[in-house]
């Protein structure tokens, strides 16, 4: 191998301080947003069937379309040498999953979620 080696301390020349606040902030932005869709989920569903209706939608959605991002992100960007075509993906995947629950997801709004324990009982 030809070439320079550039030792570890003279490659990396980060502000650590400010990686760390900005990890932070995404941290509490996520913690925003999980909040309320879990508080969403619960009333969304029918008490009768709300553990399933909640959990295999969810860890899927997670599992397919979270696990496969970094695959399908990474093959958009080299397919098409554009270094922000990895976006495309979670913004198509935002943007469809924002479409069908406004066409499809009703308002819970005044449903008392107790009434509905003591019918599926």
């Amino acid at each position: 191998m030809t070439g320079k080696t550039v030792p570890a301390k003279e490659a990396v020349n980060a502000n650590q301080p400010l990686l760390i606040f900005y990890i932070w902030l995404q941290v509490i932005l996520v913690c925003m947003v999980y909040g309320p869709i879990a508080a969403y989920l619960v009333e969304a569903f029918p008490a009768k069937v709300r553990y399933t209706s909640v959990s295999l939608p969810y860890h899927i959605g997670n599992g397919v379309f979270g696990g496969l991002l970094p695959l399908i992100g990474l093959g958009l960007c080299a397919s098409t040498g554009n270094i922000y075509a990895g976006l495309y993906y979670p913004m198509f995947v935002a943007a469809l999953t924002f479409v069908i629950g406004m066409l499809f997801l009703k308002e819970t709004h005044g449903t008392l979620i107790w009434g509905e324990t003591e019918k599926a009982s």
